[in-house]
Formats: C-alpha cells, sequence, structure tokens
C-alpha cells in the first residue's frame, strides 16, 4: 500500500524546507535507507544513506531560501517544482529543478531524481 497523498505532500514540504536550512542528516532521515538520488539526471546514482548524506552535506552552512511551486502527487509518488536561490557574497545563485520522488508506504522517499542542468541557474 502507498503512502497517503498528504503524508508524501507533508515529506515533500520537508524536503524542500530542508534544502534550505537543514541538515544533512535531517535531509536523510526522509530516505529510506535503500534510497537512490540523481540529481541532476545523468549524473551518478547515490545509493543509500551514507551516499546521500554526503551529497547533502554539501548544502550545510550555505545561506539559502527554498520554496516550493508546483507539486502534484499520484499513486505514491510525486513531481514537484520548486525553487533554490543560494547567496554568496555579492551573487545570487537561483535555481528552480522539477523533482521526481517514489515513496515507500511508510512516505520514505525510495528514489529522487532532479532534472535541470547548467542553462537553468540563473546567476545574479
Amino acid at each position: 500500500m502507498a503512502a497517503s497523498s498528504d503524508r508524501i505532500r507533508q515529506v515533500v514540504d520537508d524536503y524542500v524546507r530542508l534544502v534550505g536550512s537543514g541538515t544533512a542528516d535531517e535531509i536523510v532521515a526522509l530516505y529510506a535507507e535503500d534510497a537512490t538520488v540523481e540529481d541532476p539526471v545523468g549524473t551518478d546514482v547515490r545509493t543509500g544513506h551514507a551516499s546521500i548524506r554526503e551529497f547533502y552535506a554539501g548544502l550545510e552552512g550555505l545561506q539559502q531560501e527554498t520554496r516550493v511551486i508546483a507539486a502534484r502527487i499520484a499513486g505514491g509518488e510525486a513531481s514537484f517544482l520548486f525553487e533554490i536561490i543560494t547567496r554568496a557574497g555579492e551573487k545570487t545563485y537561483t535555481l528552480s529543478p522539477i523533482d521526481a520522488m517514489t515513496f515507500d508506504e511508510d512516505g520514505l522517499i525510495t528514489t529522487m531524481r532532479a532534472y535541470w542542468g547548467d542553462a537553468d541557474m540563473v546567476v545574479s
């Protein structure tokens, strides 16, 4: 049985919030033990908590804001467009990836694929 749409929406909201201001451990807690992350699509797939933690550790300490722009949830899966604004020195980097996730019956993320490329990064 798939997780409820309400549970999945809560995980999506938590994920986006934590990408902006959480720790790698907080983000990894949203994932199943054997989950995979492909961010962006076409790069090496990371499998399991240790590899996923290593990936998200790069976000810790950055000055970021995030928000969900649109989300669609169906059949135990979610796709959502969100925005990440990162400030570094005098520059601002804005990225709006589309993430696709699958979930287990407990609402833990089992797969995450992020759709974005270098051309999608806006620097101001």
